[in-house]
């Protein structure tokens, strides 16, 4: 997808690595001046086109955090024209004895998160003339749960009726969209999920870059008037498990 994003500022929270790393760097590729965040150093920041994203340490689970990271982003390029909420995440747990903490975690990271970097983000672009772009990375667990993901699947759907409930309050100027992500092919091992590609439509699971270019997509200009929307990048979804059943 060729798209120019010169001149134009992207925050990418957790783009230290996986898909965040990859949007990141799709960003940098574009021409744009790429930030990303997470709680430590990374050895390698993404890079492409010989330059290379700015780090900044920040837990995003804390709103003074998320603020103060906002803060940053724009003193140093003087802007924020896009944000993708990516930072998110969680191992399985079995809803019958997770702790308390565990899920408060959880719904932090993937709801909460979002939110509080949202809130500061708006501010910034309401206040200039291009306005901005937000942009929440969810999953298909939060309309198709899989066992033991109860506290992440919550935290996803939340996120997606976020993404709609910002988008009627900050449109015009700020657009909030949502990508709805499918499983990855790192999630499945070796194998990068050739066992699984039968019930996906496409024939495979996703892969970073299905995401990345949704992003440009929806951050740029050919978008301009696509404001809570869900963009669905799962291949497809599953084939219904009574089809798969006449078919074997």
């Amino acid at each position: 997808m060729s798209v120019d994003f010169t001149g134009r500022t992207v925050l990418v929270t957790g783009g230290t690595k996986g898909i965040g790393y990859v949007i990141a760097r799709t960003f940098l590729a574009a021409g744009a001046d790429v930030v990303v965040c997470g709680r430590t150093d990374p050895t390698a920041p993404p890079a492409a086109g010989g330059r290379t994203a700015c780090f900044v340490v920040a837990d995003v689970r804390d709103p003074a955090a998320a603020v103060h990271l906002v803060e940053q982003v724009v003193e140093r390029f003087g802007r924020l024209d896009v944000l993708v909420n990516n930072a998110g995440g969680s191992p399985d747990a079995d809803a019958a004895t997770v702790s308390p903490r565990f899920v408060e975690r959880v719904v932090a990271l993937n709801l909460l998160a979002p939110f509080y970097v949202a809130q500061p983000a708006n501010q910034v672009m309401r206040s200039q003339d291009s306005g901005g772009s937000i942009i929440n990375i969810g999953s298909v667990s939060a309309v198709h749960p899989q066992p033991g993901t109860a506290a992440y699947s919550a935290a996803k759907a939340g996120l997606l009726t976020l993404t709609k409930a910002l988008a009627l309050e900050w449109a015009p100027k700020v657009r909030v969209n949502h990508v709805t992500a499918g499983p990855m092919a790192s999630a499945y091992g070796e194998d990068g999920g050739a066992a699984v590609a039968g019930v996906i439509p496409m024939g495979r699971p996703a892969v970073p870059a299905d995401v990345a270019n949704a992003c440009l997509f929806l951050a740029g200009d050919a978008a301009s008037y696509l404001t809570g929307a869900d963009l669905a990048v799962h291949g497809g979804g599953e084939f219904p498990a009574r089809y798969l059943a006449t078919r074997s």
